[in-house]
């Protein structure tokens, strides 16, 4: 690993959406960024040589469930994920925010301690602290770490929203105090506020204040219409400073994305080619499809002629419909990899086309089958 400071540097503008250079001790990232995410250490059923043929500069890992499996004991022994897994290009980690959501079942808030979780795999007790979030992800030996905060489900309530705010704010402070003065790593801030303009700007204020090395738009893609997601993004991200990454968490569609980068946005991460990818969606040039529909069973035609990496064209679309048809595991991995490839070669065209300031251009010639609500 190289002796490398992190920073960002914003290399040009087509309008608002921005091209721009992450470096980190192991490894450059050109934004517009899309994380593939391997929440367990692992993107499900792909090897890392892979991940990494697709152009994939870097992937996202989760706090709280690798603080529970393998533990803090193993990533240490290891001296993070990075050598566990076999992955030498920079991650990043999700505090456990997210998990506070998504377990809401399981945990109970307390702005003083953290969140108080039952353990999802056995039921054993344990506290995530802002502190110990900071010291997990320093175990995993996290290239970009996130403060942790309390993620609002979707919610119109002003004092939820609020309340969200006022934990996430003191959090963040004992987050940065905890983390410290590693020049080597980032330590990213997450903005609350739901779909409210004032409190996202005040929250973003708060975090300003503070003061980190990139900031998160958290709180979005718990269900609200992409519109809506649109609009604060529009409200919000010209405030964000323009002289740090700027990242919009767990988004998302092709046209999530494009939005997002229309914005001004500069890093995503989803399990949406993934977790597609194992159900037999696959994301083409051509528009998404279910390689499952019965129409490809006589299609000896590859699943997309303008993907040209990974040789993944010698597989015929009958050829994976029988794969999936039959359940055979080959079929989940081959359309996953395809699915992140694609990721990354939108990714590309998005870089390219702001480099030449021909961005709008590229938006308006990617299918509208790319969201989630068509298929071809």
């Amino acid at each position: 690993m190289s002796k490398l400071s992190f920073s960002f540097e914003l290399i040009t503008q087509d309008e608002k959406a921005r091209l721009g250079k992450i470096t980190t001790p192991r490894g450059l990232i050109d934004t517009p960024a899309f994380m593939p995410v391997g929440t367990l250490g692992t993107v499900k059923g792909i090897f890392p040589e892979d991940i990494l043929e697709t152009g994939s500069q870097i992937i996202l890992g989760n706090t709280y469930h690798l603080m529970i499996r393998p533990g803090t004991e193993i990533l240490n022994k290891f001296d993070g994920l990075h050598n566990f897994m076999n992955w030498q290009k920079p991650i990043l980690t999700d505090s456990g925010g997210f998990q506070i959501m998504s377990l809401a079942k399981l945990n109970k808030i307390d702005i003083n301690v953290g969140a108080v979780f039952s353990s999802h795999i056995d039921g054993k007790k344990f506290v995530l602290s802002p502190e110990k979030s900071i010291q997990i992800q320093k175990s995993i030996n996290s290239d970009i770490l996130m403060v942790l905060d309390e993620c609002p489900s979707l919610t119109k309530d002003r004092d939820k929203l609020i309340s969200a705010i006022e934990i996430s704010t003191i959090w963040a402070k004992r987050c940065k105090i905890e983390f410290g003065n590693d020049k080597r790593k980032g330590l990213f801030g997450i903005l609350q506020g739901g779909l409210d303009k004032k409190l996202r700007l005040d929250s973003l204020e708060k975090l300003v204040a503070i003061g980190f090395d990139g900031y998160a738009m958290g709180g979005l893609a718990v269900g609200e219409a992409q519109e809506e997601m649109f609009t604060i993004l529009n409200s919000t991200v010209d405030y964000m400073p323009k002289d740090k990454p700027r990242y919009l968490m767990g988004v998302g569609t092709p046209s999530d994305i494009l939005g997002a980068v229309k914005s001004g946005i500069d890093m995503f991460d989803c399990v949406m080619p993934t977790r597609s990818g194992r159900t037999g969606l696959a994301f083409t040039w051509n528009g998404r499809l279910n390689i499952k529909n019965n129409k490809f069973k006589s299609d000896n035609d590859p699943l997309d002629s303008n993907c040209l990496n990974l040789n993944l064209n010698k597989y015929s679309k009958n050829y994976l419909n029988h794969l999936f048809n039959t359940n055979e595991i080959l079929g989940s991995t081959l359309l996953t990899l395809h699915n992140i490839n694609f990721y990354q070669e939108l990714m590309s065209a998005i870089r390219e086309n702001i480099k030449r300031g021909t961005f709008d251009k590229l938006r308006s010639m990617i299918p509208v089958s790319l969201s989630l609500m068509e298929l071809v």
